[in-house]
């Protein structure tokens, strides 16, 4: 095992869903405001971020933010269970057969850096049935700061296998510039695919070092990441 491959989920593994719907709710529920999410940048960023950054556009202080914070989570993990069978999300193409690949592969660990928390990322995967690809991550409930992710990621997969993997084998695959970036700031190699709302251009512009429109050319996307 010399490869370590850390997938972003929204946006790259899956799409849909009711996360969006979930969080205001639970915002609203546990601040009683929800700032204005309609024009707001969720793209790429970690959900404690997202929170921290609609509540200090109306007036929040970082202490009240983050005395609230706990009970936010729990109610968005409450509404986000109670709303997924009813909007599963819903996996994007290619991606089921290149993890079944990847996983096969004896020279592949595969994990994820994602901006979800911890349990919300556990939630979709399990609507998507992912859960079982990944044993280890870096999540938004680990730091609120993207960047700092895949190290978390890095560090939770040595332990795991006893593999002192090394950045240039290490690879943070996503469909946002931050997900480029935050491999970048890690010294990992990056990859992006323009399942999103991101072209191939943008990806590339932000430094990937390569980029798919999706993964439905399975084999080619496999070679690719192992080669």
């Amino acid at each position: 095992m010399t490869t370590l491959i850390l997938f972003d989920i929204d946006g790259t593994l899956v799409t849909g869903g009711p996360a969006k719907e979930a969080f205001e709710v639970a915002m609203l529920d546990t601040f009683g405001r929800l700032g204005n999410a309609h024009d707001y940048d969720f793209s790429g960023k970690t959900d404690p971020r997202i929170a921290r950054d609609l509540l200090k556009e109306v007036g929040f202080s970082d202490a009240v933010i983050e005395e609230g914070f706990s009970g936010l989570w729990d109610r968005y993990v409450i509404e986000l269970e109670a709303r997924i069978a009813g909007t599963p999300t819903v996996l994007l193409p290619g991606v089921e057969q290149l993890l079944l690949n990847l996983e096969r592969n004896q020279s592949v660990a595969l994990g994820l850096v994602t901006g979800n928390i911890y349990r919300g990322a556990q939630i979709k995967l399990k609507s998507a049935r992912l859960a079982e690809y990944f044993s280890i991550g870096g999540y938004g409930s680990d730091s609120e700061n993207r960047n700092l992710l895949p190290a978390v990621a890095l560090d939770r997969a040595r332990e795991k296998w006893g593999v002192d993997f090394q950045k240039e084998s290490v690879l943070v695959i996503g469909d946002t510039p931050r997900d480029i970036l935050c491999g970048k700031a890690e010294g990992t190699r990056t990859v992006g695919v323009a399942t999103g709302r991101f072209t191939k251009k943008d990806l590339m512009e932000a430094g990937a070092d390569v980029v798919f429109d999706d993964f439905s050319q399975v084999d080619e996307v496999a070679d690719l990441l192992t080669r």
